[in-house]
């Protein structure tokens, strides 16, 4: 059973972390934190870090390289381990303003917007992105595994 922390000061996330067994091989506790951003903010992160001038549902920020589908080992992240011993995977900015809109767009629930961004984030935090069809396809699998745990699938 994987212990994967998730840190969010306003909501808790513990449903998703515990969803994401399976889908992560690590030899330690892992974390990661949730950073909630307004429109302007995810915009001017997402022009500073990406070069797209206009904002965005969510932005991920990874610490480490090369992840994909290995098994983590403590040992290999020496210096990414936090305070107390738990890999630190990365950080997830959500524009709670675009979420918000976009679960209106799509006919569904606020929550399950933010478990679906999340999930998309922590993919990426573990390596996983969608720039060609093979990859959004592996990255879309391990997302809609996730969400059929939590019984969040698309309605």
């Amino acid at each position: 059973m994987i212990d994967l922390n998730i840190y969010c000061d306003e909501n808790d996330f513990s449903p998703l972390a515990r969803a994401f067994d399976g889908e992560i091989q690590a030899d330690c506790p892992l974390a990661l934190e949730i950073i909630f951003a307004d429109r302007e903010e995810i915009k001017r992160l997402n022009s500073e870090f990406r070069k797209i001038d206009r904002e965005t549902d969510v932005l991920s920020f990874p610490t480490l390289d090369g992840i994909r589908g290995k098994a983590l080992k403590a040992a290999d992240y020496p210096f990414d381990c936090d305070e107390d011993g738990k890999l630190f995977l990365g950080s997830i900015v959500i524009c709670t303003d675009v979420a918000k809109a976009q679960a209106e767009e799509y006919g569904h629930s606020y929550e399950r917007e933010l478990y679906y961004l999340t999930a998309h984030g922590v993919c990426h935090l573990l390596g996983y992105d969608h720039m060609t069809d093979e990859d959004k396809t592996e990255m879309r699998a391990k997302e809609e595994r996730v969400m059929k745990k939590l019984n969040l699938t698309r309605e």
